[in-house]
């Protein structure tokens, strides 16, 4: 058995002498009496960083510790539907241990989309939000990113997905589950979506895997790994389409910042850790269809400062389909959700998978919000009456559209007062050419605030 000693502690992270060759693999458990680490980073020919996951409060110098000879594994069973776990699988609802017949290394075992993958037909996959599924729309199978600052509605957008696509059952067959990844968050948000799923009659089709922010970086960082190793379980072994959750994609960035800094590596320029896309790519590769389901992810992200070019932010860029982005601006004139139609967008806008007429729409809409927003500081100068009658007639669509593409959203209806509405794709489209046409070139603005369907009005 691999035998190491500890020689250095750096809190959650001990730094441990391994001789000659009995040095750990990335990802191998050790353990002692009440301690189990796992090893993450070479230091040296016979030196290892490990990260220390439980007994902390036991950890000191000259500790001797031993390898199990086996890499951190989660236990999977198809009853982790309608439970709340650890990335051990344990029990966090307070409800009786789960009996799991399975586990699996929580670092995958090296499949990729390249070699587990089915090409299928690209289909949308419909939230009801108008905005997303007009301009940034999420694909079966693909990944869509919630980007936005602190308290601009990241949660509630992700929530209101989950609702509208999941809670409300209208789209769901029964060969989808969905997975949960609550990484880094506040556990008092766990908990309520634990309750609304459960009096929505629909928790026992999903697992949520819970790593809060109360928990040291170790537990959270690795939380993002176990979480995607339980939507793989469904996908590969129960051949269910997964629908992945996951909040919040930045923290779990910021956690292996925090164990880097432990680690006294030199960071990078922007100071995260100089591993980050080596991490990032272990995580989001994951996330791809399998041989007979696939993962479906939505992703919110943090951005720091609300700066979209910070090095964390950047890294995720590279594996979405879908990115919508949470204006702070927006939010600020009382439109939401608060997204920026101009720096939201998805990779799959072509006529041959949308469709003429969405692609059209989408193309046309966009021309009229750019040719607004040039006009937007002569308005702000002189005033719109001051501009030709051409461009008051874009200026007033370039609002109706943005007015239109706000929502009354199901999981704030509580608090607000207002009923939720899902609007279809194809009745979108219609209201968004009507709004081009002049249909509506009548109406004020503000008629088409927190409004469903356009006729929900005209009624």
């Amino acid at each position: 058995m691999k035998e190491g000693k500890i020689e250095a502690v750096y809190g959650q992270v001990v730094l441990a002498r391994f001789p000659g060759a009995a040095k750990p693999v990335y990802g191998e458990i050790c353990v002692t009496d009440g301690v189990a680490l796992v090893a993450f980073m070479s230091q040296g020919e016979n030196l290892f960083y490990l990260m220390v996951l439980t007994g902390n409060e036991k950890v000191s110098r000259g500790l001797i510790i031993k390898s199990k000879g086996e890499r951190l594994s989660i236990p999977l069973g198809p009853d982790l539907l309608g439970r709340v776990v650890d990335l051990f699988a344990r029990p966090l609802d307070g409800g009786a241990p789960l009996k799991l017949p399975s586990k699996a290394s929580i670092f995958g075992d090296g499949d990729n989309r390249a070699k587990n993958g089915k090409v299928k037909k690209i289909e949308i996959r419909e939230t009801g939000i108008k905005i997303i599924d007009f301009f940034a729309p999420l694909i079966k199978g693909g990944r869509l990113g919630l980007f936005g600052g602190a308290g601009v509605g990241k949660t509630v957008l992700l929530t209101e997905i989950m609702h509208n696509i999941f809670i409300s059952k209208s789209s769901i067959t029964p060969d989808v589950v969905s997975v949960f990844a609550g990484v880094g968050e506040r556990t008092r948000e766990g908990r309520e979506l634990m309750d609304e799923l459960k009096e929505k009659g629909v928790l026992d089709k999903t697992s949520l895997v819970y790593g809060p922010m109360s928990e040291n970086p170790a537990v959270r960082f690795l939380t993002a790994y176990a979480s995607v190793t339980v939507a793989e379980y469904f996908r590969d072994v129960e051949s269910k389409d997964v629908l992945f959750f996951v909040d919040n994609v930045f923290r779990f960035v910021q956690a292996g910042s925090e164990l880097s800094t432990l680690t006294k590596v030199i960071p990078s320029e922007e100071g995260y850790q100089p591993t980050l896309l080596s991490e990032m790519a272990m995580f989001q590769e994951r996330i791809s269809s399998g041989k007979n389901a696939e993962i479906s992810s939505i992703e919110a992200i943090y951005v720091p400062s609300d700066d979209l070019l910070d090095q964390a932010v950047i890294s995720i860029f590279p594996y979405l389909d879908s990115v919508v982005t949470l204006s702070r601006d927006v939010y600020q004139e009382g439109r939401f959700p608060a997204i920026d139609i101009g720096s939201s967008s998805s990779s799959i806008f072509d006529p041959d998978i949308v469709g003429f007429t969405h692609y059209e729409a989408v193309i046309e809409a966009q021309k009229i919000l750019k040719k607004a927003s040039d006009l937007e500081r002569i308005v702000v100068l002189v005033g719109e009456n001051e501009l030709s009658p051409d461009d008051q007639k874009i200026y007033k669509r370039s609002k109706l559209i943005k007015n239109y593409m706000t929502q009354p959203f199901f999981v704030v209806s509580e608090q607000s007062g207002v009923p939720g509405q899902k609007v279809p794709l194809a009745t979108t489209i219609a209201d968004v050419n009507d709004i081009l046409a002049g249909k509506y070139d009548e109406i004020e603005p503000e008629k088409l605030l927190f409004i469903g369907a356009i006729d929900t009005i005209i009624k």
